[in-house]
């Protein structure tokens, strides 16, 4: 399949194509006037007399020193050689696939002044599936993501490494076996590939696009236990959130209506029953979910836009009076802010995820056998679970602290706020982890508490994500080592397995609002 990408306007789909792999990428023809009008006014400037920052000028601080003509490939060069300075574990595949298509797309809008030739070296190594060697830490998310950007490009000019099946190898013999030559800087193009915010935002897509199917989990396993503790569904009525009016609230309560509907766990107790309130963990899951849901959108949004938008600078434009203006887009800002909201919303997924296992294992509340287990005393049952739990939801409250609140100046103070956001997006996969996990404990203790209630059933989407479970779980009739089974559930929150039950349902909103 090739995918036509077209500048300026990337969809979340495409990206999700990009990132999930198995495409070529082509760049849309009508690109190629305005790459090559942006071209030629960089190459005028570099044949002229008045200084022009990362044209004909050292970098940062060293922006007040001129560069003679005979150097400006050199000072890209350079530029690239001394800015390879990350460190850390490499860059998921995923990520880097993200990283070069943006950057190509970015390119592509014509406000960089990079040749043709620059864009066809990234479009290149991507459609090889080549993946640069990029180490994951060194960013601070201003002035571009320069130090993992910078190793990006090394490889594309010989002198960096590819990943060739999870090992570092010499780019200039990778490049060579797959029949393509290193690519040569000329001015201005080394300082276009790394001034961008292309690893921060691929860092944030890849958590946007990992946490999608444990957010569905979650509304599965959250009305699982719903009817495992015999909740009402009274508090997923329709009236009650369309007077509040917040979107993600109103979807998500009717995302629990469907999976719940049919239940006659839930009939056996529609009267009769002399609790007049359920716990907040169960009665207040649309507020919670769904407020993490708007949140989560919008960072959609900011996303596409961050993914579609030129981050270089100097920018050149070609219409008019033309000419090269330095501004300020590298500073990943938006990604940072996007990050930490994406970072609240999936550590409180977790969080009210952990109460609805302290809910199912507390006897007086619950109504269930203490810890979900016939003979406790003798058996610990879930006990031990939960306090797995709770340390993981306590973790992703330390990783939820803002990224973006911090600042060190940088470059001898001439680059003197920063975004963080390349950590800001970065801690996201560890939060999605732990609440993954935490999701995974969930299920098998809902699962649990559901056949205290045999032969009652639930509705035919839980019983259908109880069954996955059981397929490999059996049921806890006594202690026994309960940690394969927790990876065991939390791959069926991570792999698609439970989302597959919850897109099955009909008539429901998407998840996320197309953009």
């Amino acid at each position: 399949m090739t995918l036509v990408l077209k500048p300026g306007a990337l969809t979340l789909e495409d990206l999700q194509a990009i990132h999930r792999g198995g495409v070529q990428l082509a760049l849309d023809p009508s690109a190629a006037r305005v790459i090559e009008a942006s071209a030629a006014v960089v190459q005028r400037a570099a044949a002229g007399d008045a200084p022009v920052y990362g044209v004909n000028t050292g970098f940062g601080k060293l922006a007040n020193k001129r560069i003679s003509e005979a150097d400006l490939a050199l000072l890209q060069l350079n530029l690239i050689r001394s800015h390879s300075v990350g460190v850390g574990a490499p860059l998921q595949p995923e990520v880097v696939r993200l990283m070069l298509a943006m950057k190509a797309a970015s390119l592509a809008r014509g406000a960089s002044g990079v040749r043709p030739a620059v864009i066809d070296s990234l479009l290149n190594v991507f459609n090889a599936g080549l993946v640069p060697f990029v180490p994951s830490q060194g960013s601070v998310g201003a002035s571009g993501d320069l130090a993992p950007l910078s190793h990006m490009t090394l490889a594309l000019i010989g002198e960096g490494e590819f990943l060739v099946d999870g090992k570092r190898k010499p780019s200039k013999a990778v490049l060579a076996e797959h029949g393509l030559a290193p690519l040569q800087l000329a001015a201005k193009e080394g300082l276009a590939l790394i001034n961008g915010t292309q690893t921060s935002t691929a860092l944030a897509l890849h958590a946007f696009l990992a946490f999608e199917p444990v957010l569905e989990s979650a509304l599965v396993v959250g009305a699982l236990t719903v009817d495992a503790a015999r909740g009402s569904d009274g508090p997923f009525d329709p009236r009650i959130h369309a007077l509040r009016g917040q979107p993600g609230q109103i979807d998500v309560a009717q995302y629990y209506r469907a999976l719940l509907a049919g239940s006659a766990i839930r009939r056996s107790h529609e009267t009769g029953d002399d609790r007049v309130q359920d716990p907040y963990c169960l009665r207040c899951q649309p507020q919670v979910v769904g407020a993490c849901l708007d949140q989560l959108r919008h960072a959609a949004l900011v996303l596409l836009r961050e993914a579609n938008a030129v981050t270089d600078n100097p920018l050149v434009f070609s219409e008019g009076e033309g000419g090269l203006i330095s501004g300020g887009n590298f500073h990943a800002e938006p990604v940072a802010l996007a990050a930490d909201a994406m970072a609240v919303a999936i550590a409180e997924v977790g969080a009210i995820a952990e109460r609805r296992i302290a809910m199912l294992i507390d006897a007086g509340v619950s109504r269930l056998p203490p810890f979900l287990t016939q003979d406790a005393g003798l058996n610990s049952g879930f006990m031990i679970a939960h306090v797995t739990a709770a340390a993981l939801a306590s973790e992703n409250k330390s990783l939820a602290h803002p990224a973006s609140v911090d600042s060190l100046p940088t470059s001898a103070n001439q680059e003197d706020h920063v975004s963080m956001a390349t950590f800001a997006a970065r801690r996201l996969q560890p939060m999605i982890d732990n609440t993954a996990h935490i999701l995974g404990i969930e299920l098998l203790a809902a699962s649990q508490g559901i056949e205290f209630l045999r032969p009652l059933a639930s509705s035919t989407a839980l019983e259908q994500a109880h069954a996955l479970l059981r397929a490999q779980c059996p049921s806890v009739e006594r202690d026994r080592y309960l940690a394969p089974d927790i990876e065991h559930a939390t791959t069926l929150v991570t792999d698609g397995a439970l989302s597959r039950v919850f897109r099955t349902l009909p008539g429901l909103p998407a998840l996320w609002i197309p953009a």
